[in-house]
């Protein structure tokens, strides 16, 4: 069956990195553009980032813009979500979804484009 499995997130200190990576199975990665997003506890769930199956389009949530990096390995089925200079705001869930649309848009940080999600990973940025 269809299948995102996020891995890669921790505890990480103000100004560290981390690499989530979206592992897919049971469909064709190549056909689908990958969303990543994010729910801090008592907030919605919002876009963070999104890359698209063809030419690699890339989209960012402008709080992440500069820090973080969205690419994909459709050999592998696994798209990552790079990190860089973490803030205590990045805390949150972090998920991974999949697009049937295959290219991202500006409006990709809207829930209902993606039928299929990961159970999520926990990110949390501390001192």
């Amino acid at each position: 069956q269809v299948q995102l499995v996020e891995s890669g997130g921790g505890l990480v200190q103000p100004g560290g990195s981390l690499r989530l990576s979206c592992a897919a199975s049971g469909f064709t990665l190549d056909y689908y553009a990958i969303g990543w997003f994010r729910q801090a506890p008592g907030k919605e769930r919002e876009g963070v980032s999104c890359v698209s199956s063809n030419d690699g389009n890339t989209y960012y949530a402008d709080s992440v813009k500069g820090r973080f990096t969205i690419s994909r390995d459709n050999a592998k089925s696994t798209v990552y979500l790079q990190m860089i200079s973490l803030k205590p705001e990045d805390t949150a869930v972090y998920y991974c979804a999949a697009d049937p649309l295959r290219r991202c848009t500006s409006d990709f940080g809207r829930l209902y484009k993606y039928p299929y999600w990961g159970q999520g990973t926990q990110v949390t940025v501390s001192s």
